[in-house]
């Protein structure tokens, strides 16, 4: 009787799969390629997130080369011995709040000046931080160091006995609602454009990426939320290109009373302030202080 083969000779085509050597060859190393470049590309992000999410650039002005010229610089030394600048002045009205100002990922706390103008000129007072590793301040960024330092932040400005109002800008809203989670007898919460978590916003950006596992800085807001109990004001605008109105939405489903949104249609992410941001926070104040 003749044996009969089930293989395939060398060279030839496997009976079973329809796949030469050749072909099962090239598909391996091909195989191998993508999951190496992968893990390369994961690793890289790994490596290198901190300087997606903060980008500290240019020098730190004095608030004198800026025309404020009642905001005082301190060096303040925070709990492991880091030095952080703040710059500070209180309310000039009696009654007045201080803003606790936390600002974005970008440039630095000297940059917003206009900003501090337009506070100042309500009669409120200021404590703006500039973060660690940002003009002025030593140390490196991250969530942990953040969040701690503004802990330590508040409390500091809550010792002049001034109602707090808690500002977030961009990145600091963040940072501001894990404070207000803390800090309950903050009076008011201020998220301008805020995300409902640094990883969700990683997952949007990077879909490919098993971002849960590789993020250090979550920042997850939307739990944290959960836990404010000062009154919040959530500020954002449709045509939020960094930051989508949907994270805003959702932090504000995800808060308790009493809290108010403001969705600005057509206004892109920086651009809150200018379309009359400010003026609503001061309205919303002084109808709660009454």
């Amino acid at each position: 009787m003749a044996d009969v083969q089930t293989g395939s000779t060398e060279g030839g085509t496997n009976r079973r799969t329809g796949v030469g050597p050749r072909a099962l060859r090239l598909s391996r190393n091909l195989f191998v390629v993508v999951a190496v470049a992968y893990a390369m590309a994961a690793g890289y992000m790994y490596l290198n997130q901190r300087s997606f999410v903060f980008l500290p650039t240019g020098d730190l002005s004095t608030p004198a080369e800026k025309g404020l010229e009642g905001v005082h610089v301190e060096t303040v030394a925070m709990a492991d011995g880091t030095d952080v600048t703040v710059w500070r002045a209180a309310p000039a009205e009696d009654g007045a709040p201080t803003v606790l100002y936390l600002h974005g990922n970008s440039r630095n706390v000297s940059a917003r000046w206009k900003r501090f103008k337009q506070i100042l000129d309500s009669g409120f007072g200021l404590y703006a931080p500039s973060y660690r590793g940002y003009a002025g301040s030593g140390g490196s960024p991250s969530e942990a160091a953040l969040v701690s330092d503004a802990l330590e932040h508040y409390d500091r400005a809550a010792q002049d006995g001034a109602p707090i109002i808690l500002h977030g800008e961009s990145l600091g809203t963040g940072v501001a609602t894990a404070v207000a989670a803390e800090r309950p007898e903050a009076d008011l919460l201020v998220l301008e454009a805020p995300y409902t978590a640094l990883v969700d916003m990683a997952y949007e950006k990077y879909p490919w990426l098993p971002v849960g596992l590789l993020m250090k800085d979550p920042m997850p807001t939307r739990e944290r939320i959960t836990r404010v109990r000062s009154p919040v004001l959530i500020l954002h605008g449709t045509a939020d290109r960094v930051i989508p109105v949907e994270h805003g939405k959702r932090l504000f489903g995800l808060a308790s009373q009493p809290k108010e949104i403001v969705i600005l249609d057509g206004v892109d992410h920086g651009d809150l302030w200018v379309n009359g941001l400010w003026e609503k926070v001061v309205s919303v104040w002084r109808r709660r202080a009454g």
